[in-house]
C-alpha cells in the first residue's frame, strides 16, 4: 500500500506530530467564525505557503489531493449562486480549501506510525473501560492507507478499460473495484488474526484455575 507522508524529510518533520495536530485543530476552528471572503482567502494563503516550503513535489502531491475536493467546492459555490448569495458560497468554498490544503501539509509531514502513536496515546482512557487504544488507533492507520490505495486501484482500472474499449469506464468499474477492496479486507484480517489479533486490555489479571481434586 501507499504512505500520504512524503518520502524526503523535510523541516515540517522534525516537529512533533501532537503539536502539528493541536496546531491543525486551533487553525481550523479559527477559521469556523471567519466569514470574509478575506479571511478565508488568508486561510488558503497560509495552506499554500506551508505546502510550497515543502518543495515542487510536495506541491503536486497537495494539488493532486485536492482535486476531488474541489467538485464540492463547485457544487457549494453553484448552489449559493443559484440562491444569490455569491459571497456566502465563495466563503464556503474557500473554507473548504483551506482546511484540506491545511491537513494535507500535516499529512504530508507525518509518517504513519507517528499518526498511529499519536492516536494510541490520545486513546489510553479506553483501557480503563477494558477497550485496546490499539483500536482506534489501527482504525486510523487502515484508512489513511487505504485512501492512496483507493485511488490509485482506481486509476489502474480506469487505465485498463481505456486499453481495452473507446467508450468511457463511468459507473462499470465500480463493482470491480469494491470487490478487489473487499479481497484487500479479507487478506488484512487474515493477516491481524496470523499475528494473533488486537485482544482487549484486561481489567484485572486472571486469577488462577485451581485443579478441581486439588487442596
Amino acid at each position: 500500500m501507499l504512505s500520504l507522508a512524503l518520502p524526503q524529510r523535510s523541516w515540517a518533520h522534525r516537529l512533533p506530530a501532537s503539536l502539528k495536530f493541536a496546531v491543525l485543530a486551533i487553525l481550523m476552528l479559527g477559521l469556523m467564525p471567519l466569514g470574509t471572503v478575506t479571511g478565508q482567502g488568508a486561510g488558503v494563503a497560509l495552506a499554500a505557503g506551508l505546502v510550497a516550503s515543502l518543495g515542487w513535489q510536495a506541491s503536486v502531491i497537495a494539488l493532486r489531493a485536492l482535486r476531488p475536493v474541489m467538485w464540492i467546492v463547485a457544487v457549494i459555490v453553484a448552489w449559493h449562486l443559484w440562491q444569490g448569495e455569491l459571497r456566502q458560497g465563495a466563503v464556503f468554498g474557500l473554507r473548504v480549501v483551506a482546511m484540506m490544503g491545511l491537513a494535507n501539509f500535516v499529512t504530508l509531514t507525518t509518517p504513519l506510525p507517528e499518526i498511529i502513536a499519536l492516536v494510541e496515546r490520545m486513546a489510553q482512557p479506553l483501557a480503563r473501560l477494558g477497550l485496546s487504544p490499539r483500536l482506534p488507533a489501527l482504525a486510523v492507520g487502515l484508512v489513511l492507507r487505504f485512501i492512496p490505495e483507493l485511488r490509485a486501484r482506481h486509476a489502474e482500472m480506469t487505465d485498463a478499460w481505456r486499453a481495452r474499449s473507446p467508450r468511457r469506464a463511468r459507473t462499470k468499474i465500480i463493482a470491480p473495484l469494491a470487490f478487489s477492496l473487499l479481497d484487500d479486507a479479507d487478506r488484512l484480517a487474515e493477516a491481524l488474526r496470523a499475528r494473533g489479533g488486537i485482544a482487549p486490555v484486561p481489567t484485572a489479571p486472571l486469577a488462577e484455575e485451581r485443579h478441581p481434586y486439588g487442596t
